[in-house]
């Protein structure tokens, strides 16, 4: 829909976490403290090892528009060595972050009015871009009664031509995942329908059991989307990668440059030592596999029941229907009365999110004990809103 009067344009939901994320910057203007369970955002902070190559690379004053081969010959080495797949760096796209990835994908392999599945709960940013593009979400229902995951039966079951899917794995706001037959029947549904799998893989090497499987461990012709953001602690950094087919490299490459020219220059010299910072990684990795075994269990004791324990990422997807039906309203309240942040299941469901929060664990031990001394006593206080 068009906006009203002069304003010409697509009309796309607000990110109504940056609303909670917004009253929390308030706070802490006016000097409460604020445990930021909210965004994904890891609240370690960026490895030692990568902000010291950003100093570094800084005194040297590193100014220009840069991509680097580097990074792309050390990304190629990683899926050899984690996925047993071979990627040559000229397939290997550096963007500002993956949300730059996401809009390239989506503007250089669809047209206007192509319909693209997605699986609901899901990150907003999917169905927000495709309407700004003019492409149509088709959100499919995926519950907790099937563990969060899409399945190759329920996209078939999906009314409609589809031009692209995209899947998650470790998703947002879940945690859910697809072992290798799941996604390998989603790759061959997306065969069937003629339609480009889109993977987005930027929760990889943050999971509890198995790893994650890559999208080209079944499918060669996959567009997978990466990042820095998550497993790197690198979220202000913007900077992404896109691997794909080798005879879309020149196409995609066209619309990344055009649309968003290089990432930011110092976040890749930091990138190329953060990838290697594997002992650091891995603590991180432990520290959230704690914060989650402990909220799993605090929550279940409040009340809370019924969450479907993530495989992967750092969240929390949590049934809060006996307190509200107004997911907003219920995290703002949290905000004012705890200080603690958390994210509004609106945001990710459009139909049933009104009774659920996302929470993210991907913080510091000490920090998810503060919490859940605010939030335990709250929870039990709580009446129907």
């Amino acid at each position: 829909m068009s906006a009203p009067g002069r304003w010409r344009g697509v009309e796309i939901a607000p990110f109504y976490t940056s609303r909670i994320a917004r009253r929390a910057a308030t706070l802490r203007l006016a000097g409460r403290e604020v445990i930021p369970m909210h965004f994904g955002q890891p609240t370690a902070g960026t490895p030692a090892v990568a902000r010291a190559a950003a100093g570094a690379a800084l005194a040297a004053d590193p100014t220009g528009y840069f991509e680097s081969r580097d990074l792309t010959a050390r990304i190629s080495r990683h899926y050899r060595e984690h996925y047993g797949v071979e990627v040559a760096p000229e397939r290997i796209l550096l963007t500002a972050g993956a949300s730059a990835a996401l809009v390239a994908v989506f503007a250089a392999l669809t047209e206007p009015g192509d319909r693209v599945a997605l699986a609901r709960p899901g990150y907003p940013a999917y169905r927000n871009a495709l309407k700004a593009l003019g492409r149509v979400p088709v959100e499919i229902d995926c519950p907790a009664a099937s563990g969060y995951r899409l399945s190759a039966a329920a996209l078939g079951a999906a009314p409609g031509p589809l031009h692209a899917v995209v899947v998650a794995s470790p998703a947002n706001p879940t945690g859910a995942m697809l072992d290798r037959g799941a996604l390998a029947a989603l790759a061959a549904a997306c065969r069937a329908h003629g339609a480009a799998l889109i993977s987005d893989e930027i929760y990889h090497g943050i999971s509890y059991g198995a790893r994650a499987v890559s999208a080209l461990e079944v499918d060669a012709d996959a567009i997978l989307i990466g990042s820095f953001s998550k497993l790197h602690r690198m979220p202000g950094w913007r900077l992404g990668w896109l691997v794909v087919p080798a005879e879309l490299a020149a196409r995609l490459s066209a619309y990344v440059v055009n649309l968003f020219l290089t990432p930011p220059t110092l976040s890749q010299y930091a990138a190329l030592a953060a990838i290697d910072a594997e002992a650091d990684l891995a603590a991180a990795v432990a520290d959230y596999r704690h914060n989650r075994d402990t909220l799993l269990a605090a929550l279940a004791a409040a009340g809370i029941t019924g969450i479907v324990p993530p495989d992967g990422a750092f969240y929390l997807y949590a049934d809060v229907g006996h307190l509200t039906r107004d997911s907003l309203a219920l995290c703002e309240r949290l905000l004012d009365e705890t200080g603690i942040a958390i994210a509004p299941g609106v945001d990710f469901d459009t139909v049933h999110g009104g009774r659920f929060v996302r929470l993210s664990f991907a913080l510091k031990r000490a920090e998810v004990a503060r919490a859940l001394e605010r939030l335990i006593p709250w929870l039990k206080a709580q009446k129907s809103l």
